[in-house]
Parts: C-alpha cells; sequence; structure tokens
C-alpha cells in the first residue's frame, strides 16, 4: 500500500491529508501489509510530525519511507520514521530549529524558548536514532539550518539508499562489454577469473556492480599493452598481434575504431587491401620498372631524359620528406616523455593549478570568493561535525 504525503496549496504536515489522524486511518486500512510513504513536503507541525513518526514505528508491516522531492523540517521527522529511507538522488532534506510564532511579556516569551529547546531535543533524539549521530552533532546540523542532497544524507545516515532510476548494468554484463573486444589470450584469463568459485560476501554485490572506471582503466591497459603500430602511407595502422591476413586493425591506439576500408603501403614495401577494419590481402609491392637500382646500368643511360630525372628527384623529395616528418613525430614524443619524467613531484604538483581563492585572502587582492554552496553549515562546529561525519 502507498501513502502519499504530498503538500496541497491548503495542506502542509498537520493538516488536510497530511495530518496525524488521516495517516491512522491509512494505516488502520493496510492492516498489516506493508506500506510506502512517500513524502513531498516544505514541513509543518512538529507534534503533527512526531505523532505520525509514532504511527509508523508502532505499525506491524514493513514501511519504506521515499523523500521524492523534498522532506524539510517537520517532514524530515516523518522520513527518518521508515525502517528502510530512500531518498531520489534530486530530492533534498532539511533539518532547522523549531519555531513558534508567539506574543507576550516576557516571563510567556521564556517559556516559549523552554519549550522549543525541549522540542528541539526530541526532534534531535530522532535524527539520533536514525543516522547514529552524537548529539552534539546533531544539534549542530538543527542549528545551521542544513539542506542535505542525496549522497550527503546518505553519508550523514540520515537515509538508507538513493534511488537514482538508471538501468542497473550487471557485473557480468559490463565485464562481457570488453572481453567481447579484448584479446582472446585476455579473454581467456577473465572468463576463467569470473567461473573460479569465490567466498565473496553476496552483499558486496553492490560493490562489485560501480566498478566501472576500474574495469575501463583495466582494459585500457590491456590493450595498449599488446597493442602494435604499423605505420602506412595513410597514417598509422594499430592492431594486437601480428599483422597478417584476417588481422583487426585500428585507426586509434584503443582499439575502439576500424579502419577505413582503402589500401595501405607500408614503410617495409607491402600493401594491405583493409574491408571492414580487417587485413582482407597482404602483398609486397610490385617491383617499380623504373627504378635505378633495377637496371642496368647501360640501360638506365639510354633511357635517361630530362623529364624522367626531375620525376626521379621529386620522389625521392617525397619519399624524404615522408620519413623526416616520422622522425621528427617520434623524436618529439621522446623528448615530451623524457622531460616529463625527469620532472620532480613538486614540479607535478605544481602543474594543477586552482583559479579559485578563499575570501579575503591574503595572497592575493583579486581573489574571487566561490559561491556559498547550498549545504553549508553555518558555524564552525556543525563545520567540523559535518567533515568528522563524512570522514573528510
Amino acid at each position: 500500500m502507498k501513502i502519499y504525503l504530498y503538500d496541497t496549496e491548503t495542506d502542509c504536515i498537520g493538516s488536510g491529508s497530511l495530518s496525524s489522524a488521516y495517516i491512522q486511518t491509512q494505516l488502520h486500512a493496510a492492516a498489516g501489509a506493508d506500506v510506502e510513504v512517500h513524502i513531498s513536503s516544505v514541513g509543518g507541525s512538529a507534534f503533527d510530525a512526531i505523532a505520525i513518526y509514532d504511527l509508523l514505528k508502532k505499525y506491524p508491516g514493513n514501511v519504506t519511507t521515499h523523500i521524492d522531492a523534498l522532506a524539510a523540517s517537520a517532514a524530515s521527522i516523518v522520513a527518518m520514521a521508515g525502517n528502510r529511507i530512500v531518498m531520489s538522488k534530486y530530492a533534498l532534506l532539511m533539518i532547522h530549529k523549531p519555531m513558534v510564532g508567539s506574543g507576550g511579556n516576557a516571563d510567556e516569551l521564556l517559556k516559549d524558548v523552554q519549550m522549543l529547546n525541549v522540542v528541539q531535543s526530541r526532534l534531535a533524539q530522532i535524527y539520533m536514532d536514525k543516522s547514529g549521530l552524537d548529539g552534539v552533532t546533531v544539534n549542530s546540523l538543527i542549528n545551521s539550518v542544513t539542506w542535505m542532497t542525496a549522497d550527503q544524507a546518505l553519508n550523514l545516515g540520515f537515509i538508507d539508499d538513493i534511488e537514482d532510476y538508471a538501468e542497473t548494468v550487471i557485473n557480468s554484463a559490463l565485464i562481457k562489454k570488453y572481453t567481447d573486444t579484448a584479446p582472446a589470450v585476455y579473454q581467456r584469463c577473465i572468463n576463467k577469473i569470473l567461473t573460479q568459485k569465490t567466498s565473496m560476501n553476496m552483499d558486496n554485490r553492490e560493490l562489485i556492480e560501480r566498478t566501472t572506471s576500474v574495469l575501463d582503466k583495466i582494459m585500457n591497459f590491456f590493450k595498449k599493452v599488446v597493442n602494435k603500430q604499423t605505420i602506412t602511407d595513410k597514417g598509422t595502422l594499430h592492431h594486437s598481434g601480428e599483422l597478417c591476413e584476417g588481422t583487426d586493425v585500428y585507426n586509434d591506439e584503443d582499439l575502439t575504431t576500424p579502419a577505413i576500408t582503402d589500401t595501405y603501403t607500408t614503410a617495409d614495401g607491402e600493401q594491405l587491401t583493409v574491408e571492414t577494419g580487417k587485413v582482407k590481402k597482404l602483398s609486397p609491392v610490385a617491383a617499380d620498372e623504373g627504378d635505378d637500382d633495377m637496371l642496368p646500368a647501360d640501360q638506365f643511360k639510354k633511357s635517361l631524359k630530362p623529364a624522367d630525372v626531375q620525376n626521379k628527384v621529386k620522389e625521392v623529395k617525397a619519399r624524404l620528406h615522408a620519413q623526416n616528418a616520422l622522425l621528427m613525430e617520434a623524436k618529439n614524443a621522446l623528448d615530451k616523455a623524457n622531460t616529463r619524467l625527469q620532472q620532480t613531484r613538486d614540479e607535478v604538483k605544481n602543474e594543477i593549478k586552482s583559479t579559485f581563492m578563499p575570501e579575503g585572502s591574503k595572497r592575493s587582492n583579486k581573489a574571487k570568493a566561490e559561491t556559498q554552496p547550498f549545504f553549508a553549515p553555518q558555524s564552525p562546529l556543525a563545520q567540523n561535525a559535518v567533515k568528522k561525519a563524512v570522514g573528510k
């Protein structure tokens, strides 16, 4: 059964379909079945929120609370009642000090202050029971009017899970994506690992499914280890293993873009016929009948003409230019690599630059201050508490 605590133009926590009396009738109708409470509210009555919290906590069935857009103020108390609390990745959770609109003399106002302090202690206890944080930390967050994104709420322990609506990518499908294009030797190794029995706790499956970036790096490393290059007249062809008929050839070193269909000539004088990314035919270049080295001296003298000499000179120059370009490219790459290798750790760190300067910094009178973040505890105590809670 689903119960929706969504604000209307006239109702919020404590009135209409968001009151504790209405929730009681809904739970009675559920008759012990599991319920999902969906929340999108700016808050309302703290006392009604505590009453709803108690009703949900005492309910015999399983209760899951969903923060769909916003659970602010009193609504955040209702959210804490779930046996499991799920928050949309786009939602916000806000906690703050209880408030009251009152008037009167000093004695009456003092009584209101005392009452608000007692109410805050009860609200703080609810947050503490859910998050496991200590009272000083929780009260710091309350006093600072703390807005939390789903990630921040999860890190602080206020929720149990984040709903991000992305299609679930299972580990086997993720690995298959890479093994289909990996060289055969690595396919065999990976398949052997996958088929081995393991004592891994299956509760860690979520951790396994979040290893996309790690697998990317591993597979890119594998590809670069086996990546070989063949320089041709139309650019460099990349491939794994020796180049022969049937070899897959690519235009990029990551082996992801198949080489276009064409005929390529290598620096060793071989011709490659490539079709749809595969070497269709590999053959040596036919001997040039006009090549000086292949002609007898007397025959060369008989056929020697100014135009032939000029053409031959142009051909030789073209080959030299191509070879010099390759050599220069290789030299630049080696020089750059050598320079990087000689850099010290401090020099590398100094290359990582930032334009941000803290507000009021003495290092620069032109320092630009970063805008105030949405999630921003104001007091030093609250800031230290958040840092401690998220482990930073």
